[in-house]
């Protein structure tokens, strides 16, 4: 991808391209080259096949009560399930990526019309601050004084209008429709705010909305890629000030990923994995596998243990310590932090195949279930207890451990791409608790590992105050001595983009990973 200027020009050839689908792993938009009935206008869509009529009262499609002819079909259904979806995340607190399947499923929707509900989906709640300033100037008055469920139903049109290929009159159309199901007496306000939204393209919105570059790159970059200000200057931060490296960033943010899979030691070869399920071999894990497609929860590779869900920057994190040159004895391996256990999973597998066993400690006992079933199989031991208590609990003597991973928790910066609307619920105000608590894991770590054994302190997080700053602190204020391993040499020959060492901060733009920190200590 070539560099773009610290100034995106007036043509944005630094954003998505229109045509990228949001199912694939390049972008938000949805491929339309085909017809589709959600895009078919009002007056020619089929009575009933899928679409709905009346859902006020939430119900199936109905009939007309004084007729007992079917009712007039009202908003079809793959914009109902994304509505249904984005006003779970913004009502309940949900998470798109639990709430989403869950209503597909009940709804019966597959194939093109589920890519196109994943689409307007995730693509919203992505874009969600930018459409926000939109909808705020094209209806006169400050989003938050909208009520909710038109809000929301206004999210998804401006999303339709401004970020895909639906024409302007379905569009608007479809999204009125969707407000008389659910606020019937807002039809007229978000009819009238929809046609001002489509009097200018994305690019002109931004033009018009987003503070100057030359005097507010933050401001600028946070509303032209719909982050927050604060996440925008942190990734800066994070990449030394490059502004146009910052852009890529958030770019590559707003783009759906693909799968990444973790083709387990011992039990699967990857190559083979990647043929059977149609996908193709990671870039730089040896385990990692690509998924071409389709719902990962349906491979028989997953019901069977032979493989797990898991990005590939959390598997080279993983690996690399396990490949980390160690002398005297290598039994003893402990995971302090392991919900929900997808690098469990990984270490308990490659300790199988060198005779060694893995202590996994999840202090939720929900998470600690989930930790249990991934490891089902394998040489890992599960403690429900706090890490910290290192010393305190004779299941976590002090100097006993050879090898010890803290999967830190974190505000999860690096994986925005996959958690949309974890950049709209996370705050500065996370950071101390949580910085906090990572320096208490890591010095806890240490005391846990014998001399000359390693502790790896990862974070899905590029913010400096949880990397650099933390594993410094936490390192200096120990009570056992500890050095830096250069974390580089742990990771794939010619892997590039990984800086000075030795700590190492893996990228969304760089690396087609979620953004996992990795330093490597090894005790004196």
């Amino acid at each position: 991808m070539s560099a773009p200027s610290d100034r995106p020009d007036s043509s944005r050839a630094d954003r998505p391209r229109d045509d990228r689908p949001a199912d694939g792993s390049r972008g938000d938009r949805f491929d339309r080259s085909a017809p589709r009935r959600s895009d078919a206008p009002r007056g020619d869509r089929p009575a009933g096949g899928g679409f709905r009529g009346d859902r006020s009262a939430g119900g199936r499609p109905g009939f007309d009560r004084r007729g007992g002819r079917p009712a007039r079909p009202a908003v079809d259904l793959p914009r109902h399930v994304a509505y249904q979806a984005v006003a779970a995340v913004h009502r309940d607190d949900a998470y798109a990526n639990l709430v989403l399947p869950s209503i597909l499923r009940d709804e019966g929707l597959t194939g093109r019309d589920a890519a196109f509900a994943t689409e307007l989906t995730y693509g919203t709640l992505r874009h969600t601050g930018t459409l926000d300033a939109i909808i705020t100037d094209a209806a006169g008055r400050d989003v938050g004084r909208i009520d909710p469920p038109v809000r929301d139903a206004l999210r998804l049109g401006a999303y339709q209008l401004l970020h895909t290929r639906v024409p302007a009159h379905a569009a608007v159309s479809s999204t009125v429709d969707l407000v008389r199901s659910v606020a019937p007496g807002a039809t007229g306000f978000a009819n009238a705010v929809l046609r001002e939204v489509a009097g200018r393209d994305a690019d002109a919105w931004v033009a018009k909305l987003a503070p100057p570059m030359e005097t507010d790159p933050i401001g600028h970059l946070a509303l032209a890629y719909s982050h927050p200000q604060w996440i925008v200057r942190a990734f800066s931060e994070a990449l030394g000030g490059d502004l146009g490296e910052t852009t890529r960033l958030l770019i590559e943010d707003n783009v759906r990923p693909p799968v990444h899979l973790c083709a387990r030691p011992g039990r699967a070869d990857p190559v083979e994995l990647a043929d059977e399920v149609g996908g193709a071999p990671g870039a730089f894990s040896p385990y990692a596998v690509y998924l071409g497609g389709g719902a990962p929860g349906d491979l028989p590779a997953l019901a069977e243990g032979r493989a797990h869900v898991q990005d590939e920057g959390s598997q080279l994190v993983a690996d690399a310590l396990a490949v980390a040159p160690l002398d005297g004895p290598d039994g003893r391996w402990l995971d302090l932090c392991a919900g929900p256990g997808g690098k469990s999973g990984l270490l308990g597998a490659l300790a199988a195949q060198r005779g060694a066993r893995l202590t996994a400690v999840e202090v939720s006992e929900h998470r600690a279930r989930l930790v249990e079933q991934a490891t089902r199989g394998l040489p890992v031991t599960v403690l429900h207890t706090d890490g910290r208590t290192v010393g305190a609990d004779p299941k976590l003597p002090e100097g006993h451990f050879d090898r010890v991973l803290v999967d830190a928790p974190c505000t999860g910066l690096g994986s925005l791409r996959r958690r949309p609307e974890s950049r709209w619920r996370k705050q500065p105000s996370d950071l101390p608790p949580l910085t906090r608590l990572q320096r208490e894991l890591l010095t806890a770590a240490l005391r846990a590992t014998r001399p000359g054994g390693l502790v790896a302190y990862v974070t899905c997080s590029p913010h400096t105050v949880e990397t650099h700053v933390t594993v410094t602190e936490a390192a200096r204020r120990a009570e056992v001595p500890a050095d830096f391993v250069d974390a580089r040499t742990l990771l794939p020959a010619g892997m590039p983009g990984l800086g000075d060492g030795p700590t190492v901060q893996l990228w969304p733009h760089r690396h087609g990973t979620d953004a996992m920190f990795l330093a490597v200590l090894r005790r004196g």
